[in-house]
């Protein structure tokens, strides 16, 4: 990068939001400047949050699952099949699931398998993946919120979850 560019962006990060609409104050270092120098912390802007939430507030429970599909596939991977699921699956598991208002695994269990081996990879890619996001507002009148969420199983060992799988394939 070049020295006015590195400037711009040193500029841009030390400024926060500020930067972005007085990005024309920002020019290049003066070569006898010493290091910048950072503001001491202190309370946020009144328009602005102390700290941003790293996931939006779910607008419902359909969200909210969506949102847990997510953190569960991001935290299983390899188990996760990628593709159209075929048209007969080996493996259905249904999962009842139950988090606190921190997102904390208060309860999993199974509601409906015909398949041992694969309700316990279900079981245990939810209780690897705990914490869940927390479910905020959707938990504030019991402390805790309790859902369903569905594995399809495309082999002996992969699935997809319900809430983000596609169109299964027809025969």
């Amino acid at each position: 990068m070049t020295t006015p560019i590195r400037a711009s962006l040193a500029c841009l990060l030390l400024t926060g939001m500020a930067g972005l609409i007085g990005l024309t104050g920002c020019s290049r270092p003066r070569p006898d400047a010493g290091p910048p120098v950072m503001p001491a912390p202190g309370p946020a802007a009144p328009d602005m949050p102390a700290a941003v939430p790293s996931l939006p507030a779910p607008t419902g429970i359909d969200g909210y699952k969506l949102q847990v599909a997510r953190h569960i596939a991001a935290h299983d991977p390899a188990r996760i099949y990628m593709g159209t699921l075929p048209p007969l699956l080996p493996a259905i598991v249904v999962l009842r699931i139950t988090v606190d208002r921190d997102g904390r695994l208060e309860h999993v269990t199974v509601e409906r398998s015909r398949n041992p081996q694969a309700a316990s990879i279900a079981l245990a890619a939810v209780r690897r993946s705990a914490p869940l996001p927390p479910p905020q507002a959707l938990a504030r009148a019991h402390g805790k919120i309790t859902f369903s969420e569905t594995f399809l199983f495309a082999d002996a060992d992969r699935y997809q979850l319900r809430s983000l799988a596609g169109p299964q394939a027809s025969e």
